[in-house]
């Protein structure tokens, strides 16, 4: 059975997004950015919320600059191929290789698992994340801690007064001083 997947980069205070909205503070450097590359190459689907699928729309056309490196062109390649499930009660239509969910949050996943396929189900998004975790449905969280503190804003973690017990399963430094955390639900 496909595995649900929750990774984002996270301020060290537990963030996604500052305060002020603000994220540039997840910058990644070249070795930083192809482990997110790579990662997302495992995916084989991705579930978003409405604010992050706003926020990617950039990697569907990001192709169009002659200036780019490889390996933005290589994530906007990875990015567009991979099809993506857009939660939205505002948006009526999505782009690229996107649908928006007929169902909820539960069925979408039940029937994703049960479809064949390769690669994990990967859930983007706080938010998104949050309503996963609260039906038990997330089996690991990925982490990149950046050394920084914002001080408020969005939590990577569910606000949620309900304990889940977590193994360790990967670790890695960057030379950045980025941690990745790889932690499975232990069932």
């Amino acid at each position: 059975m496909r595995s649900v997947t929750y990774s984002m980069s996270v301020s060290l205070d537990g963030y996604v997004v500052g305060p002020d909205g603000g994220f540039d503070w997840t910058v990644p450097d070249e070795e930083v950015f192809r482990f997110a590359t790579d990662e997302v190459r495992e995916a084989g689907v991705h579930l978003l919320g409405r604010r992050l699928y706003e926020t990617m729309l950039y990697w569907e056309t990001v192709d169009q600059n002659p200036s780019l490196d490889f390996s933005t062109l290589e994530f906007a390649a990875v990015w567009r191929s991979l099809p993506k499930v857009v939660f939205s009660t505002t948006l009526s239509a999505v782009q690229g290789n996107a649908r928006l969910a007929s169902g909820g949050l539960a069925e979408e996943i039940e029937r994703l698992r049960a479809e064949p396929g390769d690669g994990n189900i990967a859930i983007g998004g706080a938010g998104l994340a949050a309503e996963a975790a609260a039906l038990g449905l997330i089996d690991e969280y990925r982490a990149r801690v950046y050394p920084v503190l914002v001080g408020g804003g969005v939590p990577f973690f569910p606000q949620r007064e309900r304990r889940v017990d977590l193994e360790l399963v990967e670790t890695r430094a960057f030379s950045s001083r980025v941690v990745y955390l790889r932690y499975r639900v232990v069932r």
